[in-house]
């Protein structure tokens, strides 16, 4: 009976973890479907079923007529750069704060996580005069810093509570053996934290590729604007290209794909990070 039971537990489980991946994966192939119609065919005869004629032409338009390139470059410097200043910075902060002892460790760490809850929207108007009154208007650095500045709280909250985790009893060995605090760093702290690290790639490369009102506020030069801007220089005044829409939309995606294939494995590894580092 306790085997039939079990077979049966297994069974359902299964086919809801089936279902669970057909409803998941359904938006990505109707995007992807979506991307090889045209606007009759998305809207009226075939808005949902697999493209009666593959339109490889949707491709081509978007990359050519609406600047693509240009957008997914700008996009990948903003976002190259907003990972390493935010993993670099919030790092150092997580090692001084969760291993070292000094004063005010707390009460910095504290102001700086609160960072995280604080909306974009209630800062807009500040943040472009301090943009203004830098200099830094119409210029990638204007949405650098502050994707830096919004994401430094969250990766802090993920590097203090790993580095916690990590036996004192390893910097203690280190530093019977003539280690000093850049080696303890560099050869024993940064090793161990690597799937948290492959985590805070993922999550910030996310925000900072997706990121559309502070882009949208602060970049106005047409040269400068990220993919997010780019893809509402589809929709025209009487009429809008969803076809070329939807391949853009599928060309800003496949970056995203990319980053969670490399980094999934450490991004489970971070999920279990508990059993790993007391294990």
């Amino acid at each position: 009976m306790k085997r039939i039971g079990t077979k049966i537990v297994r069974l359902f489980t299964h086919i809801f973890l089936i279902g669970y991946t057909a409803v998941s994966l359904y938006p990505i192939l109707w995007m992807a479907f979506y991307s090889f119609k045209d606007n009759n065919e998305i809207f009226l005869k075939n808005p949902f079923g697999i493209p009666t004629v593959f339109r490889i032409e949707n491709y081509v338009h978007a990359w050519r007529q609406y600047n693509i390139p240009m957008y997914f470059l700008n996009s990948v410097a903003v976002a190259a750069a907003t990972i390493g200043l935010t993993i670099l910075l919030s790092l150092m902060f997580s090692y001084a704060t969760a291993r070292m002892k000094w004063k005010l460790s707390t009460a910095s760490r504290i102001y700086v996580m609160a960072g995280m809850y604080i909306p974009v929207q209630i800062i807009l108007v500040p943040l472009v005069i301090i943009v203004r009154n830098f200099n830094l208007s119409n210029s990638l650095l204007s949405l650098i810093i502050p994707y830096t500045a919004f994401e430094l709280g969250f990766s802090t909250i993920v590097f203090y509570g790993y580095m916690k985790q990590i036996p004192y009893e390893l910097e203690e060995a280190a530093t019977i053996d003539g280690a000093n605090i850049y080696t303890t760093f560099f050869r024993i702290i940064l090793p161990l934290v690597k799937p948290a690290i492959a985590t805070m790639i993922i999550f910030v490369f996310l925000y900072s590729w997706n990121e559309f009102t502070m882009a949208l506020v602060l970049i106005s030069n047409d040269v400068l604007k990220t993919l997010p801007l780019g893809l509402v220089t589809f929709q025209g005044q009487f009429q809008t290209d969803w076809g070329g829409m939807g391949a853009a939309m599928v060309i800003a995606s496949v970056p995203t794909i990319i980053i969670y294939l490399l980094f999934n494995r450490q991004l489970e590894s971070a999920l279990t990070v508990g059993a790993a580092v007391k294990g």
